[in-house]
């Protein structure tokens, strides 16, 4: 008989792809850091930049943590004013959402020193794609580090065991905690000024980070929240939770008047039509949908009619919903009379429908318009410019991490940690902890998946006292989720911005 000490068993097929997640992680963190230089108009003044792509590691909480294996390996993608002094030099990370999201779409449309320029009106551009300066980047004010979670980009986790972790809202936000303290040492730079900016699900991200960077003794300046998504339960539609119906419709008002789909003094402008739906939700809709099967004949006809005046749904349609109209509804059906499925990230965006027409809405015309441009711009900026030259595949928007997100959060318990996700408890306590925080919400006006009046909802509902609420500021814009693909509102988003950190 063989001596197994001395023949050991061949490796199975989960240990050999468990080792080669290993490998690939600790590949990925000898990398030397890929380098280059620039220099870009910002202000009136010419201001030189230095752009830093390297990978940073994840390592395992506890009192064992600094002496075990990493457990992932993130890219950081760093742009940096030469000369400055980084006391004072103000610095941002920046991330983007889905979960599952790289960050291309805040470093390649708004913040970064380089952006891809698609139409403004939301439809998709003809080839080819690439990026060009960027006269709005908020380079100007900070300097630069954007994070791609792990999983998206080109970060991968090094198990099993800690992909499970990290594909979580607790995990992701120790996972990225964890990265900013490991680029803050390296880069020497503890003694900046700190700001955040997340878009959609990196707002509920970055809500989570304003206190855990906190108690790890990392104070912020500021958080900038693109899109917000902090209460999952503001947005997302399901059974018994009438939340999202009152508080998009407001929303489907504002697209249908942009689609001319309404008649009557609704119509006469996107202000009008968002103040009629707003005071209509305020005193009717929420107590009628409380209402429920209670509700009389005689108010739920009158609501139905109503509701199909705001959103120029047909009354029939309206009513078969049950007075509740959810946002694929809204997608395929407010424009069937056209032929066409309206966008969800951009509902300005359409797209023809399918011969065969069914209540399915398939894709979304928002984000195809530009999915594939910034994909294949951010791609040849990567691999030409930057010389990244990594054989894996760089995932701009996983499906895969959305579908295995662990949307429970460990860091309540019993009745806490039940139901929809929500980070704003975390954003308030930080407020109240912080007294040098301040927060800037940012929300398109066609945005139908973080609708501009959900975040109202959102950022009202903060756990803190009107003194601390001063130092929340809510400015919005006349596109979609990404809003600064509109010139008019990346100019616009800047000077805000700007005017945030001056005040």
């Amino acid at each position: 008989m063989a001596d197994a000490t001395t023949h050991p068993a061949p490796a199975t097929p989960d240990g050999e792809a468990a080792k080669r997640s290993k490998d690939l992680v600790l590949q990925l963190l000898a990398r030397p850091a890929a380098v280059s230089s620039a220099a870009i108009s910002l202000g009136g003044q010419n201001l030189d930049y230095e752009v830093v792509a390297a990978f940073l590691p994840v390592q395992p909480a506890g009192l064992g943590g600094a002496a075990a294996d990493p457990e992932a390996a993130i890219m950081t993608t760093a742009y940096l004013k030469k000369g400055a002094d980084p006391a004072s030099r103000p610095l941002c990370f920046a991330f983007n959402g889905g979960p599952g999201s790289a960050s291309i779409w805040l470093q390649f449309g708004a913040l970064g020193p380089k952006r891809v320029v698609v139409p403004d009106d939301g439809q998709m551009g003809p080839p080819p794609y690439a990026v060009e300066d960027n006269p709005h980047s908020w380079l100007e004010h900070f300097d630069l580090v954007f994070i791609d979670p792990p999983h998206t980009g080109w970060s991968v986790s090094a198990s099993e065991a800690a992909r499970k972790k990290l594909l979580s809202v607790d995990g992701d936000v120790a996972a990225l905690a964890d990265v900013m303290r490991g680029w803050l040492t390296r880069h020497q730079r503890w003694g900046s000024p700190l700001y955040l900016a997340g878009e959609s699900y990196g707002t509920t991200r970055g809500a989570a980070l304003s206190e855990a960077l906190l108690d790890m003794g990392a104070v912020l300046s500021g958080v900038i929240l693109v899109s917000c998504a902090m209460d999952l339960q503001s947005i997302v539609f399901a059974p018994a939770n009438d939340l999202p119906y009152s508080l998009f419709l407001p929303a489907f008002a504002n697209v249908s008047q942009y689609h001319g789909l309404l008649q009557g003094p609704q119509a006469a402008s996107p202000e009008a039509a968002r103040a009629a739906a707003e005071a209509f939700v305020q005193d009717d809709y929420v107590a009628a949908l409380q209402a429920g099967s209670r509700l009389t004949d005689k108010k739920r006809s009158a609501v139905a009619r109503r509701m199909a005046e705001l959103t120029g749904l047909p009354r029939s349609l309206v009513e078969e919903q049950n007075l509740r109209i959810s946002d694929q509804c809204y997608f395929a059906e407010a424009l069937r009379a056209r032929g066409q499925v309206v966008g969800r990230l951009e509902a300005r965006a359409t797209a023809p429908a399918a011969a065969q027409r069914t209540g399915q809405w398939e894709f979304d015309p928002g984000i195809e318009a530009i999915a594939g441009p910034y994909t294949m711009a951010a791609m040849a900026y990567f691999r030409g410019s930057l010389g990244l030259d990594l054989p894996h595949r760089y995932h701009v928007l996983s499906m895969e991490v959305n579908r295995a997100w662990d949307w429970a959060r460990s860091k309540g318990s019993g009745r806490t940690s039940m139901g929809f996700a929500s980070t704003s408890p975390d954003l308030a306590r930080a407020l109240r902890r912080n007294p040098q925080l301040k927060v800037l919400a940012a929300s398109g006006r066609y945005d139908l998946g973080t609708p501009y009046s959900a975040s109202d909802w959102s950022l009202a509902q903060l756990n803190v006292p009107p003194a601390v609420l001063q130092r929340v500021t809510h400015r919005y814009y006349d596109a979609g989720h990404m809003m600064y693909t509109r010139q008019a509102d990346l100019r616009q988003l800047k000077a805000d911005l700007a005017a945030w950190l001056k005040d």
